[in-house]
């Protein structure tokens, strides 16, 4: 770590450098000066010809270019030499940062996309502002305050319509079936994006969707296994972690622990030895050992890993589907001064068992090939209880093979997570006898 001498001694050096660029020779040196600080270790040479690049520019690019943005660009190409996940953050970066991580913000409550260059409406959240407002599924947003929608993007519009809670705002609204759009006035509220999904697959067998890791996952996590105990009695779970991009380390460590009953989770080890931390798991497994797929892909990536590493090196679940992305390092955000921070990448991670997934991924147990649906439907062939009012088997059974082969053609790789799971629950049950 460098000492506080040290860091003085830098900081000085580059103000003067920077400072004197306009007014003196780039080359006057202060021999006594530069050989201090290159005994602290302080590149002399290299901060000169920093500061004589930024006067070149100053005085021979074509346009004028602000101080405050040359030396805004040297910082971003900085870190973005050290890896693709460290980067300097702007305040409105920052801001959107957090709202990714705390999955909170102030908006209208409305899960949107584009048609035609309108923003249409694809569901008001329940309890949100739009809801409350009456805007349904399928309306046209076609204008936010003074701005008409047409011809901004997606992200630009929605841009416009979060904003400070309590404050308010209107919309110009078309529904469908009236021949003339509507003002409505909405007042912004606190809205919680939802990264957790849940759903009986079959009875018993349950599917639980994780589409990002934020401050809240686990907690969401925990309430989505309880009501799906309260559906049907649980006997097995398949967890989806695909094109989970991660997110917050903590988030991972809840849901993986909600699995487990002990053990290692994940290690992070940052550059000094020292700095090894240990995320271990709390007494409690909220399935009770039960059979779990994990089913992960490509997408899956950091925050995902650590939960799928964790759960296949104990042994808790056998993971499903293709390789991970590989992305096992760790980044902390620091806060800086007026409102922007680094984004810095400070650790690796490693899996219970010590395997580094950094540029390798996870391996699945079962690796699903990717099919499209026009490949799931191979089997074109009609069979009785194809035929409009066949029979029922006498012994009042019947095949749910439409719903099986619904779900393979929706979604092939959740369909083999079925199987593998239900396989492994039929073993169990047989092992128990």
């Amino acid at each position: 770590m460098p000492t506080p001498t040290l860091s003085f001694l830098r900081t000085a050096v580059v103000t003067a450098l920077l400072s004197a660029a306009p007014f003196a020779s780039l080359h006057a040196e202060d021999p006594a000066l530069d050989q201090q600080a290159r005994q602290q270790g302080v590149p002399v040479d290299e901060l000169r010809a920093f500061a004589e690049v930024m006067e070149r520019i100053r005085g021979a690019y074509i346009d004028e270019v602000d101080d405050r943005e040359l030396l805004e660009s040297a910082i971003r190409g900085m870190l973005y030499e050290l890896d693709p996940h460290s980067s300097y953050l702007t305040p409105d970066q920052f801001d959107d940062l957090q709202v990714t991580t705390t999955g909170e913000f102030g908006g209208l409550g409305i899960e949107v996309t584009m048609e035609d260059g309108f923003v249409k409406v694809v569901t008001p959240v329940d309890g949100s502002p739009a809801s409350k407002a009456g805007i349904q599924a399928g309306d046209l947003i076609l204008k936010i305050d003074e701005t008409f929608v047409k011809g901004l993007s997606l992200g630009e519009a929605v841009e416009l319509m979060r904003g400070e809670i309590g404050s308010e705002i209107e919309l110009m609204v078309l529904s469908d079936g009236d021949d003339k759009p509507h003002q409505v006035t909405l007042e912004r509220d606190k809205i919680q994006l939802h990264s957790v999904k849940s759903r009986m697959l079959e009875p018993g067998l349950g599917y639980l969707r994780i589409s990002q890791f934020q401050n809240n996952t686990g907690d969401d996590a925990r309430k989505a296994l309880d009501k799906l105990a309260k559906e049907d009695t649980l006997r097995g779970l398949v967890l989806d972690l695909r094109n989970n991009p991660g997110g917050v380390l903590g988030g991972a460590v809840e849901v993986a622990d909600l699995f487990m009953d002990n053990g290692l989770i994940v290690y992070t080890q940052g550059r000094e030895k020292s700095s090894r931390s240990d995320f271990n798991a709390k007494p409690g497994d909220r399935l009770n050992g039960m059979p779990m797929v994990v089913l992960v892909n490509g997408g899956s990536a950091s925050a995902s890993e650590i939960v799928a590493g964790a759960l296949q090196d104990q042994g808790r679940a056998i993971v499903v589907g293709n390789r991970t992305f590989g992305k096992g390092s760790v980044q902390t955000v620091l806060p800086l001064s007026k409102d922007k921070a680094l984004k810095l990448t400070t650790a690796r991670y490693y899996t219970p068992d010590g395997r580094s997934i950094q540029a390798e991924g996870i391996e699945p147990d079962i690796a699903v090939d990717v099919v499209t649906k026009f490949e799931v439907r191979e089997d074109m062939q009609v069979r009785e209880a194809d035929l409009p009012r066949h029979l029922n088997n006498e012994n009042g059974e019947t095949r749910d093979d439409g719903k099986r082969q619904s779900l393979a053609q929706e979604d092939y790789a959740l369909a083999q997570a079925l199987s593998v799971l239900k396989g492994v629950v039929l073993a169990r049950n047989n092992d128990s006898r």
